[in-house]
């Protein structure tokens, strides 16, 4: 068989394969079970492999590389349009296979183990900052039920373990107090274990020259920067820092016919953790233009005097991705414009 192109639909256990020649007639259709697929792409001539960007698509790109083969990953988004009729994993080995023929297919870059470690770091704080999240509104929620209320913040749950430490039975009854103290219990190891996988990207972070950097930029810190670092590896797959400004989602969405354009909101497409993470940080940049007037923050003052300030802060993001992608593409710090520098 004379195989080019290959469509590879991944699965826990049952792998769909679809191959096509030269002339782009169908010459494989095979079903392999997980242990199989290495020695099944070994024991062919090396071609391209098409897989969808979804999860452990990066480990099998490895590996199937590994073997000989150029292996492309397409954001699945770019795949379902390709679907004849009827979903199925044979139907989604062909779509695959004729997606990462086209020309103009856009793909995604195999992440390397480096990479992928450090974004599991990333996901797994996320996590536990979400669960912190819920076990504070769980205790505030409960404590409420007896009168007891501190301001909102993180920062003054100390307040609710000191309430629940100084054994007042009239304000809170025993039982009560026993079940709410496992609660705070279960707080405190999260703050140890978040302050821990902290550490670990802070530690990554200073050994890695590209992560340094993006920290230079106003707005992005040591997570957003080793989050970008790790995310997209090499800047120049983008064309332009507009570009990745679109690619996580922070341009308008489109909905134009004819000669009449429409922009809407931003499209909210991409890597939303990132996006979440430069729109956070461009919140804390606008808190520090609004409390010192300088020439630097003269761009988001008058921003703020003609729009909402959510509106400011993504604008803000949109603006920082740009120049943070001009960062990784140029290999220098950030530098002031000239006249603010100056200044």
């Amino acid at each position: 068989m004379n195989i080019t192109t290959i469509g590879l639909d991944i699965a826990k256990n049952a792998f769909q394969v679809h191959g096509v020649d030269e002339r782009g007639e169908t010459v494989l259709r095979k079903r392999l079970r997980r242990k199989d697929v290495l020695s099944f792409f070994s024991s062919l001539a090396p071609c391209v492999v098409g897989i969808e960007a979804c999860g452990t698509a990066h480990h099998w790109a490895r590996e199937i590389r590994s073997v000989g083969h150029e292996v492309k990953l397409i954001a699945p988004a770019y795949v379902k349009p390709y679907v004849k009729r009827n979903k199925n994993d044979s139907a989604d080995a062909e779509a695959i296979c004729e997606a990462v023929g086209r020309p103009s297919m856009r793909f995604v870059p195999v992440k390397s183990t480096d990479q992928q470690s450090v974004l599991m770091l990333h996901r797994a704080r996320d996590l536990l900052v979400r669960q912190r999240t819920m076990l504070v509104n769980a205790l505030r929620g409960h404590l409420a039920e007896y009168g007891i209320v501190v301001a909102q913040g993180i920062a003054n749950v100390t307040h609710l373990f000191e309430i629940l430490e100084d054994g007042n039975e009239e304000l809170i009854p025993a039982l009560a107090r026993r079940v709410l103290s496992s609660i705070a219990e279960q707080l405190r190891q999260l703050y140890l274990r978040i302050r821990e996988l902290e550490l670990e990207i802070m530690a990554w972070h200073k050994n890695n020259e590209q992560s340094q950097r993006l920290a230079t930029i106003p707005g992005i810190g040591p997570i957003t920067a080793s989050a970008i670092v790790a995310s997209i590896g090499d800047s120049s797959q983008f064309r332009s820092g507009r570009h990745f400004a679109a690619w996580l989602g922070l341009v308008p969405r489109q909905n134009s016919s004819g000669d009449k354009e429409r922009l809407g909101r931003i499209s909210k497409r991409g890597d939303k953790y990132i996006r979440r993470l430069l729109v956070i940080g461009a919140t804390s940049v606008i808190r520090h233009a609004r409390s010192k007037t300088s020439p630097r923050n003269d761009w988001i003052n008058q921003l703020l005097a003609r729009r909402p300030a959510r509106l400011v802060s993504v604008a803000l993001a949109n603006k920082t991705a740009r120049i943070a992608w001009a960062v990784l593409a140029r290999g220098d710090i950030y530098h002031a414009p000239a006249p603010l520098a100056a200044t």
